[in-house]
């Protein structure tokens, strides 16, 4: 008697959703993926940046040097540099070491000065008293020029610490502040 063969129950499987979960996979991975570009691979050496958080304290009300970069408000086309000292025991002795400056301005504590006299002015104010910070005070409409200017007249005259006064806005007022460079 010939056997009887039962007929095979088997399954099926869709393979459409694994299909799909599959290329979502590789693109996901694709789009995440970074890869090296080749100024990246051919890169030998790693740039520490320095870490720093701004400093909102307020200017020092002696020992102070602000050099002042304005626009002239009766002649907007022109932009100076304005000298200024806090210390005034210290303004005649700082003045009358600079040729420059006319006796009339011994008195001043603000004077209207070119490079030139500004890097000798710096010169003076630090020979006379080196724990005076410099600050630079500058109108946000002058071009950046200008407070380039001012920063290497002060690196060049040995003033590597300076600051830069600025506006900070708290609950409607405004607040002059300080952020060391």
């Amino acid at each position: 008697m010939p056997k009887i063969k039962k007929k095979r129950m088997g399954f099926v499987i869709d393979l459409t959703p694994l299909v799909d979960i599959t290329f979502l996979l590789l693109t996901f991975l694709m789009f995440t993926a970074k890869f090296k570009s080749e100024a990246e691979a051919e890169k030998q050496f790693t740039i520490r940046r320095p870490t720093v958080s701004p400093d909102t304290t307020k200017l020092p009300e002696r020992d102070l040097a602000i050099i002042n970069i304005a626009i002239d408000d009766k002649v907007p086309t022109d932009t100076s540099y304005y000298y200024g000292l806090t210390n005034t025991k210290d303004i005649q002795q700082i003045y009358q070491l600079v040729p420059e400056v006319p006796a009339e301005f011994y008195n001043k504590a603000l004077i209207k000065v070119d490079t030139v006299m500004l890097g000798k002015l710096i010169r003076a104010t630090l020979s006379v008293r080196s724990s005076t910070r410099f600050a630079i005070d500058a109108d946000r409409r002058i071009r950046f020029k200008w407070v380039e200017d001012a920063m290497n007249i002060l690196r060049r005259n040995r003033a590597f610490v300076f600051n830069f006064v600025t506006d900070k806005r708290r609950g409607g007022e405004e607040e002059k502040s300080m952020e060391k460079k």
